[in-house]
């Protein structure tokens, strides 16, 4: 048996590897600055607006910090107001720290802000509908977010280079 029996030979490609080592509340925040009388029974249902926003930072070699930012606000006409008034926001970051083996360079981004959020997401999407049921409304069920098109939208508003997990 000689020494290179062992390794794999130079032509063989090593199979990309994504693992999540932790997942974390880094920020969250949820406010209903009209309670209670935006908890009364009988008001008209609030329009409710979601804003997503993914990151990607780099924290050592293979090793990649990504965060999903969810930000939900409600509002509803209030009876003689001028403007809508806010029913309640919501304001979560998630992060998960991944792992990220034997993936291309120029594959780095795409995984980072498509597959990884996915992962994620629907962790923050239970924290976000306990919130808001435990706030005194209706659990907010955020509907499944496309992380592909979000990353292409993303991409078409950048210069070349940018968004780059760093």
């Amino acid at each position: 048996m000689s020494g290179t029996d062992a390794a794999p030979s130079g032509g063989q490609a090593l199979s990309p590897q994504l693992a999540i080592n932790a997942q974390y509340v880094k920020d969250f925040s949820f406010e209903s600055p009209n309670a209670p009388q935006s908890l009364i029974p009988g008001a008209s249902a609030p329009q409710i607006e979601v804003n997503v926003d993914v990151g990607a930072r780099s924290l050592a070699e293979e090793m990649f910090e990504v965060t999903l930012t969810l930000r939900a606000t409600a509002r509803r006409e209030a009876e003689g107001a001028p403007e809508p008034e806010t029913v309640f926001v919501a304001e979560l970051v998630y992060g998960g720290l991944f792992t990220l083996r034997n993936i291309p360079q120029e594959q780095l981004e795409p995984v980072c802000l498509i597959e990884c959020p996915r992962l994620i997401f629907p962790f923050a999407r239970r924290i976000i509908a306990d919130a808001t049921r435990d706030g005194g409304f209706p659990p907010l069920m955020l509907e499944p977010i496309d992380f592909l098109q979000l990353y292409l939208r993303h991409r078409q508003g950048q210069m070349p280079g940018q968004g780059q997990p760093n």
